[in-house]
C-alpha cells in the first residue's frame, strides 16, 4: 500500500480480515432468509449488484425463489407473495431504498444490512444485519459491498476461507501496465458472476471514468464481442464458456481469466481501477458528480 493511500486503497486492501468477521456473523445470522422462503433482494448501483449474486447463489443452493431488483424498480406487489424482504444499503440513507422498507412495511418481513445502523433505515427494518465494520469513507464503494456479500454466502452455508486467501493473493497480484492503459474493458460473469461483472465495469466507470460494459458471458457474442480489438480487455469471472477465449483473442484484445474465487478477483479490478484514476490524475475517494448516498428530495 503506498505512503499516501487514499481512503479506497485502504478500505480495498482491509478486505482479507473483514471479509472474516462478515462470514462469521453470517454463519451465526439467525435473522436472514430461511430455507424455502421467497425473497425479494433490492438495493441500489454497487448494492442493487451483489443483490443479483446473492439471488442467484440462494436459487442455485436450493434455498428458494430469490429475485432481485433495483430499488427504484421493485415490483413487490401481492400477486408475487413474497415472503421477505431483503435491502442493501450501505448509508441506509438511501431514498429509493427507504421508500420500498415503508412501502412493504407491516405487509413483508423486512430485513436490512447496513453499514451505518444508525440511519432511518433501521426503524424502517424488521431486522437489521449491521456492519459497521465494513463501512467506508470512500464514495467508491469495496469492502461494504463484498462484505455484504460474504456475509450471505456464509449464511447460505459456503466456506469463505478459500475466498479470503484468495483475496490476500489478489492484494499481491501484480497490476499490469497494459490494464492501466487499457482503452476500454468489458466484464463477463455467468450464473452468480455476473453481478460481480456488473460490479466491476461500474467500479472502473466510478473510480477512473473508463469505458466499460459489462454482460452474460454466453451473451457476449451476441453482439458485444463487436467492441473487443487491439488495446481492449475482455475480462471473464468465474467458469469460461467452451470456445470464448479463443475468440476474444482472435480480436486481438486480451482475453483475462483467473481461478481465483471470483469474489477475490473483483478485488484486483477494484486495484485496477484505483491505478486508472491515479494514472488519470484523478480522486477516487471524491469521483465526479457521486456522493455517498442519492438522497432526493420529496
Amino acid at each position: 500500500m503506498s505512503a499516501t493511500a487514499t481512503h479506497m486503497e485502504r478500505e480495498l486492501h482491509s478486505q482479507p480480515e473483514v471479509w472474516r468477521t462478515a462470514a462469521e456473523l453470517g454463519a451465526a445470522e439467525k435473522g436472514l432468509p430461511a430455507p424455502g422462503a421467497r425473497v425479494a433482494v433490492v438495493g441500489c448501483g454497487t448494492s442493487w449488484f451483489m443483490a443479483q449474486a446473492y439471488a442467484a447463489l440462494r436459487e442455485a443452493a436450493g434455498q428458494g425463489v430469490t429475485d432481485a431488483f433495483a430499488a427504484s424498480e421493485a415490483p413487490l406487489g401481492e400477486a408475487r407473495g413474497y415472503d421477505a424482504l431483503v435491502a442493501i444499503s450501505r448509508s441506509g440513507t438511501t431514498t429509493e431504498v427507504l421508500r420500498v422498507l415503508e412501502s412493504t412495511r407491516g405487509r413483508i418481513p423486512s430485513i436490512s444490512i447496513l453499514g451505518d445502523p444508525d440511519t432511518p433505515a433501521t426503524p424502517l427494518s424488521d431486522h437489521t444485519v449491521e456492519l459497521p465494520f465494513a463501512d467506508e469513507q470512500s464514495v467508491v464503494q469495496t469492502r461494504f459491498a463484498t462484505s455484504a456479500l460474504a456475509l450471505l454466502r456464509a449464511h447460505l452455508g459456503e466456506d469463505l476461507g478459500t475466498a479470503v486467501q484468495d483475496a490476500r493473493e489478489a492484494l499481491e497480484a501484480p497490476v499490469e501496465q497494459e490494464w492501466i492503459d487499457a482503452e476500454q474493458f468489458t466484464f463477463l460473469g455467468t450464473g452468480w458472476t455476473y453481478g460481480l461483472a456488473r460490479e466491476a465495469a461500474l467500479k472502473m466507470r466510478e473510480a477512473s471514468q473508463s469505458w466499460t460494459e459489462s454482460y452474460p458471458a454466453m451473451e457476449y457474442r451476441h453482439g458485444p464481442i463487436a467492441i473487443a480489438a487491439p488495446g481492449r480487455v475482455t475480462w471473464l469471472f468465474g467458469a469460461e464458456p467452451e470456445g470464448l477465449s479463443a475468440e476474444v483473442t482472435g480480436t486481438g484484445a486480451r482475453f483475462v481469466r483467473h481461478s481465483r474465487d471470483p469474489l477475490a478477483d473483483l478485488v484486483l479490478v477494484q486495484r485496477i481501477a484505483l491505478e486508472r484514476a491515479r494514472a488519470r490524475g484523478l480522486d477516487p475517494d471524491n469521483p465526479r458528480s457521486l456522493t455517498r448516498s442519492v438522497m432526493l428530495e420529496n
